[in-house]
């Protein structure tokens, strides 16, 4: 019931804000899109009272080094593992401490399992049977990304049986003349997905769409248009598609598709409850996890500490470290090259 503005209470508010003048200790800094993919700025937040303290114009190393040399009371900076941000700390403060926050933690452990899972490619479709694949079951455009699959195959083979004779990866770069990334990611196991799929505005309606298909529902036009009603907002033509594959599968007697998933999919599967899995998602889970055991062996280290991070339980680290002594190899060496530690 005050006669007062909405307006009038903002600006107060904002007033009230902006003439508190409490020393920093602990910050974290990243980067912030104001326009995402174009044009970048730098975020810099109080970790103790929890609310951003100021917007940098960019993220050129000295603008951040300038700003935090005019704040020398801050003793703890949380940050990714870029380095950056890292060079431009230690030159403006040299005695401060520089962290990982949780949430670049969490972000980096999920980006090592699905690591994993492309290294690992081979061995699952080998799991879940398809490993040769038949070009009879394939639409037109899952056949020339099958195409595309046998011209990396042939390019993954020559740099392999070059690393194999002792070629260094600059050496393999000059005589086969790909990129120093292609390279290493041949190397590394990845470029081994057979289809490069993409998360599609099926997803989420597949076990609806098994559930209407075994019941007899075949023509893709009429299914599509009951999706519609229930607020499905694609196109008629990946249902469409999605009913040519069952077509084919079940023409050439077979109960699945001729096709592995993505690694990304693959990852998404292998941490989902079960519960919350299809029929056939959750078969294709347990024929990885009887014959990849290396994959479920990752995936219990990444769950185990993500759990730790969730929790916040730091005293669990040692022992997850001993656990698993390949993770603190890799850890001590990207810790050693970022200047960062855990916390």
């Amino acid at each position: 019931m005050i006669p007062v503005s909405n307006d009038t209470l903002l600006r107060v508010v904002r007033r009230r804000i902006g003439d508190r003048n409490e020393d920093l200790n602990v910050i974290g800094i990243d980067d912030f899109a104001f326009r995402r993919g174009q044009t970048y700025g730098t975020i810099v937040c109080d970790l103790e009272r929890r609310r951003p303290v100021t917007l940098l114009p960019d993220r050129a190393l000295d603008t951040s080094r300038t700003w935090l040399a005019e704040h020398p009371s801050i003793s703890i900076v949380a940050r990714d593992r870029g380095g950056g941000y890292g060079e431009a700390i230690a030159k403006a403060l040299s005695d401060a401490e520089q962290v990982a926050d949780r949430w670049h933690l969490m972000e980096n452990s999920s980006r090592a399992f699905l690591d994993a899972v492309g290294k690992l490619m081979r061995q699952i479709r080998q799991a879940v049977g398809s490993n040769v694949v038949d070009p009879k079951l394939l639409t037109y455009a899952e056949k020339l990304q099958y195409e595309g699959y046998l011209r990396r195959q042939e390019t993954n083979e020559a740099v392999r049986e070059l690393s194999k004779k002792g070629t260094s990866i600059r050496q393999i770069v000059r005589q086969t003349g790909h990129s120093r990334k292609l390279v290493r990611d041949v190397l590394r196991g990845q470029r081994l997905d057979v289809f490069r799929t993409r998360p599609s505005s099926l997803d989420g309606w597949l076990p609806w769409l098994n559930s209407r298909w075994e019941e007899g529902a075949r023509n893709a036009s009429a299914l599509w248009r009951d999706m519609k009603t229930k607020g499905f907002a694609g196109q008629s033509g990946v249902v469409s598609q999605w009913a040519q594959r069952r077509r084919l599968a079940e023409k050439a007697n077979q109960s699945g598709l001729a096709r592995t998933p993505s690694t990304r999919v693959i990852a998404r599967l292998m941490t989902t409850a079960r519960d919350d899995l299809a029929k056939s998602e959750a078969i294709l889970v347990a024929a990885i996890e009887v014959n990849v055991p290396e994959l479920v062996a990752a995936r219990t280290a990444i769950g185990d500490f993500q759990s730790m991070i969730r929790s916040k339980t730091a005293r669990k680290l040692e022992e997850w470290l001993d656990r698993n002594p390949i993770m603190l190899h890799r850890i001590q060496r990207r810790r050693n090259s970022s200047g960062i530690r855990l916390a």
